[in-house]
C-alpha cells in the first residue's frame, strides 16, 4: 500500500485580505511542496481545510495517509470532537477525500522546531504575503513540480499565489516563398483577398485563444497584442513580429509564440493555391519582461 506523511497549514492575511494555504507531503523519503492563494472567502480556518484537500487529492484512493496540522480546528473536527458550523462546502470535499483512502489526523504543536510543519507555515504565510520573502528551502524547480502529479497526470501549475505584474513578451517568425509569390501579396493579386490584414487578425485571434489551444496554459487578461508583418524583398518573404502584453501572474510568451504562429499559416493558407513550397521558419521568442526571472533578451 503506498503511504504518504503529509503536513499543512493555513494563513490569512488581514493587510491584504488574502489567504494562503501550503502542504509538505512526504513520500518514500522524498518532499513535495504545494502552496496557493486565494482572496474571495478567504479565511485561517478556510486554509486550513484547503490545504488538508489539495494534500489529499496529491494521492491516490485507497493509500494510507498520516496527516499532520498545527490547527486543531482541522484535527479534533475531523476526529469528530468539535462541531462543524461553517465552511460546509470544504468539509463536504474532506469528507469525501478522506472517506476513499486510510487517513490519520495527528494534531502537532506549532512552532515547536517541527521541521516539515515549520516549512508548511512558511509556506503558507508566503503565499498570503504575511511572509514578504521567499522560504529559503524551496529548491529552484519546486514550482514547476506542481506539473506533475505522482501519477504523471498533466496539471496546471499552480500560479495563484504570485502577484500580478506587466509582462511582455515578443516572438518572430518567417514565412518564406517564391519572389512571385511576394509579388502577388503586394499588389494585392491574392484571390482570397488582403493577405497582410488577414494574418494580422488571425495573430491577434490566435493570441487570445492560446488557453483553449494549449491545455497547461492559463487564460490571461491581455492588456494589448502588435502583429506587425514586413515584405522582405530580399529573401522573399513574409517577416512576422509579435508584441503582447499583460498584467497578470504568469508570462505571456505562449501567447506571443501562438499569434505568430496563426499569422504564419494565415499567409500560408491564402496563399497555398499559387505556391506549394512555402516554409514556416524561425518561429521563436526573442524577448519577455515581467516576473521572478526579469528581462530575457533572446535577440
Amino acid at each position: 500500500m503506498v503511504s504518504f506523511e503529509i503536513y499543512t497549514d493555513g494563513s490569512y492575511s488581514w493587510e491584504r485580505h488574502k489567504g494562503g494555504w501550503a502542504a509538505v507531503i512526504g513520500q518514500d523519503g522524498q518532499r513535495r511542496y504545494r502552496w496557493g492563494a486565494e482572496e474571495k472567502g478567504a479565511s485561517s480556518n478556510r486554509m486550513e481545510l484547503t490545504a488538508a484537500i489539495k494534500a489529499l487529492e496529491e494521492t491516490p484512493p485507497d493509500s494510507q495517509v498520516t496527516i499532520f496540522s498545527d490547527s486543531q480546528y482541522l484535527i479534533r473536527s475531523m476526529q469528530g470532537r468539535y462541531r462543524r458550523m461553517k465552511n460546509l462546502d470544504l468539509w463536504e470535499r474532506l469528507d469525501k477525500l478522506a472517506a476513499e483512502r486510510r487517513v490519520r489526523w495527528e494534531w502537532v504543536q506549532g512552532h515547536a522546531g517541527q521541521k516539515e510543519n515549520e516549512e508548511a507555515d512558511a509556506l503558507a504565510d508566503w503565499a498570503s504575503g504575511l511572509r514578504k520573502e521567499e522560504p529559503p528551502f524551496l529548491r529552484p524547480e519546486s514550482e514547476q513540480v506542481s506539473v506533475v502529479a505522482p501519477k504523471r497526470e498533466s496539471r496546471m501549475v499552480d500560479v495563484g499565489w504570485k502577484e500580478p505584474t506587466e509582462r511582455l513578451a515578443v516572438a518572430k517568425g518567417t514565412v518564406t516563398m517564391k519572389p512571385e509569390t511576394l509579388a502577388m501579396i503586394k499588389d494585392g493579386k491574392m484571390e482570397k483577398g488582403d493577405v497582410l490584414n488577414t494574418a494580422r487578425l488571425a495573430g491577434v485571434t490566435g493570441a487570445k485563444q492560446t488557453s483553449q489551444l494549449l491545455p497547461l496554459c492559463h487564460p490571461l487578461p491581455i492588456d494589448h497584442i502588435s502583429v506587425d508583418l514586413e515584405l522582405d524583398e530580399d529573401h522573399s518573404a513574409v517577416q512576422i513580429t509579435v508584441q503582447v502584453k499583460a498584467h497578470a501572474r504568469t508570462g505571456v510568451e505562449m501567447e506571443a509564440l501562438v499569434a505568430v504562429t496563426a499569422a504564419a499559416l494565415t499567409v500560408y493558407d491564402m496563399c497555398k493555391a499559387v505556391d506549394r513550397g512555402m516554409r514556416l521558419e524561425g518561429i521563436r521568442l526573442v524577448r519577455k519582461e515581467g516576473g521572478k526571472s526579469g528581462p530575457i533578451v533572446l535577440e
